[in-house]
């Protein structure tokens, strides 16, 4: 599995375009799944992401990692979606950022599980239905 470091060492603005050390949610069990507006794949899964982290409400985090360019749009996109959980903006850090996590392809959409050690658990390229991140939580709640 991929070192969790890059994710951790990376700075993203967030939806009001200020920056955010990612290094903040560190400690914590994540799903982190990386996106984008023109994703259809992407779009189906965003209430899944939802209601996962609303089944571990303050025990799990979800991060959305837009691969876009603006703020503004990416923002919009969040409201229409009602994307409840922190999503970033990646601009040009997003293909090389998901490479770094093992992502060589840059496909969309793309997924690592990392539990609160900082350890990856689990990556997947392609779409996570409800079932998948269901063993992903479990997954990242599992780390001592």
């Amino acid at each position: 599995m991929p070192s969790s470091a890059p994710l951790f060492a990376a700075t993203l603005n967030d939806l009001d375009d200020k920056p955010v050390a990612l290094e903040r949610y560190k400690g914590k069990p994540l799903i982190v799944n990386f996106w984008a507006r023109w994703c259809g794949p992407c779009r189906v899964e965003i209430p899944e992401l939802i209601a996962i982290r609303k089944a571990h409400k303050g025990k799990l985090e979800v991060l959305g990692i837009g691969i876009e360019d603006k703020a503004d749009a990416a923002k919009e996109f969040a409201r229409a979606y009602e994307m409840d959980y922190p999503v970033f903006v990646a601009r040009e850090k997003g293909i090389p950022l998901m490479q770094a996590l093992g992502n060589t392809k840059g496909g969309l959409p793309f997924t690592i599980v990392v539990d609160r050690n900082g350890q990856v658990v689990q990556k997947k390229m392609g779409i996570m239905k409800k079932a998948d991140l269901e063993a992903a939580a479990e997954l990242a709640l599992k780390g001592r």
